[in-house]
């Protein structure tokens, strides 16, 4: 099973977000766990994503988060985040996951 963490401010944003992308997730039989973390407690947690996903708004923290993985780190897309597409999501974090 594969780990995707979504990060923002405060974790608030994307526990909505994460909710969506895990009844995708079942829905489409995805072998993923998807949790939701704020920027505070990502880092400590960070070794165990596979993929780092962050929210818009902390884009700006890219680069600290590569330095500290070599899993896939991106900034979730403007249009995906602000509509909550889950499936959209789900699907970019699993492409990144295969590269």
């Amino acid at each position: 099973m594969k780990k995707i963490m979504l990060c923002c401010n405060a974790g608030m944003s994307t526990s909505l977000l994460v909710q969506k992308m895990q009844n995708d997730a079942k829905t489409r039989g995805l072998d993923v766990e998807i949790e939701a973390r704020p920027l505070n407690e990502a880092m400590d947690k960070i070794g165990e994503a596979d993929v780092v996903l962050l929210g818009p708004q902390i884009g700006y923290t890219k680069g600290d988060f590569e330095k500290a993985t070599d899993k896939p780190v991106e900034v979730i897309p403007m249009i995906d985040y602000g509509r909550m597409n889950a499936t959209g999501i789900n699907d970019f974090a699993c492409k990144l996951m295969e590269e």
